[in-house]
């Protein structure tokens, strides 16, 4: 069994999907632990308690910067059995850039999801880049974190078609909803042990 921890700073409707696909039975081998939040008004912890009865906790940073406040994220996923033995990390919107300690701590057990089709487009307003390059073809991306930014191993990627007269607005629309799809189905793979990483690559088993 799989102890998943999601972090989040918003809405975290990516959280949202991968918990309602663990409610209806879509990944067996997955018991969500517990949904982190860097902002007190993140409107997900609502969502992840209420909606599901999972349990939430604020780690506001207080200043904290860089291991100095993940430290404490880190106890927090492990007092609710999240580690590095038998758990799992899901980025979900989490609006910090995670620290080298982290990534290390939790080894090939951090994913994240990003809306564009990496390597391309990395870092923030993914979509508004792929608009202004003029793509022809964007989607998102689920990869394993490394210490660098959406550099780490590609998982799954999903495409969709970027359409004349898309705005940063419509095209964010669309890849989120293949984001909903990809990410629980990247989290089951995960928690099967379907997933070998070699080198730069991720074998599905």
């Amino acid at each position: 069994m799989i102890n998943l921890g999601i972090l989040i700073s918003g809405r975290g409707s990516n959280m949202d999907a991968i918990l309602a696909a663990a409610k209806a039975g879509r990944m067996p081998g997955v018991r969500p632990a517990v949904v982190i939040s860097n902002k007190p008004d993140a409107a997900g912890l609502r969502t992840a308690s209420e909606k599901y009865g999972v349990k939430t906790k604020i780690v506001p940073p207080e200043g904290a910067k860089g291991w100095d406040y993940d430290r404490k994220v880190v106890e927090a996923l492990e007092e609710a059995g999240v580690t590095p033995q038998n758990g799992l990390v899901c980025l979900a919107g989490f609006m910090r850039i995670i620290s080298p300690e982290f990534v290390r701590h939790y080894k090939a057990r951090i994913l994240n999801i990003h809306p564009a089709l990496l390597p391309s487009f990395p870092g923030l307003h993914a979509q508004k880049q792929a608009i202004e390059y003029g793509v022809k073809v964007s989607g998102c991306t689920v990869h394993f974190v490394d210490e660098g930014v959406d550099s780490g191993p590609v998982i799954l990627q999903k495409t969709i078609p970027v359409m004349e007269g898309d705005s940063e607005e419509t095209l964010s629309a669309r890849i989120l909803e293949q984001e909903h799809q990809v990410y629980p189905e990247a989290v089951r793979l995960f928690s099967e042990g379907r997933l070998k990483v070699e080198g730069r690559k991720v074998r599905v088993l």
